[in-house]
């Protein structure tokens, strides 16, 4: 994903947890708050595991968000990684983005029904 792209200051997620409306499944969780530019977070905390292991989660959360960054609508997101993401495989994760991009509302009208 690219950096333009990334949410990267501390206010920016205390800003996203405040206002943001989150949905939730067994290994992520998604805030959404509404933006005039479309930004991407991902927090993975250190109950995830080592920073091997968190880097590896983020890596893989990047790469399950990219192909949706035409298709979701403008604002910002936060991913928060959960400890059993850590376990999960890839594919399981990019079902999670998408559900949970789903749930949100995220996609825009065109891409709703695949």
């Amino acid at each position: 994903m690219e950096r333009q792209y990334r949410l990267k200051k501390n206010r920016a997620f205390q800003y996203v947890y405040r206002r943001g409306h989150s949905a939730a499944c067994r290994d992520l969780v998604m805030l959404f708050a509404r933006g005039r530019e479309l930004k991407v977070g991902f927090s993975v905390s250190k109950k995830v595991g080592n920073a091997v292991i968190r880097n590896k989660v983020k890596r893989r959360l990047r790469e399950c968000f990219r192909p949706y960054l035409g298709d979701v609508k403008t604002g910002l997101y936060v991913i928060v990684a959960r400890p059993s993401a850590a376990k999960a495989t890839f594919q399981s994760l990019q079902k999670d983005v998408r559900y949970l991009l789903k749930k949100q509302d995220a996609l825009k009208e065109g891409n709703r029904a695949e």
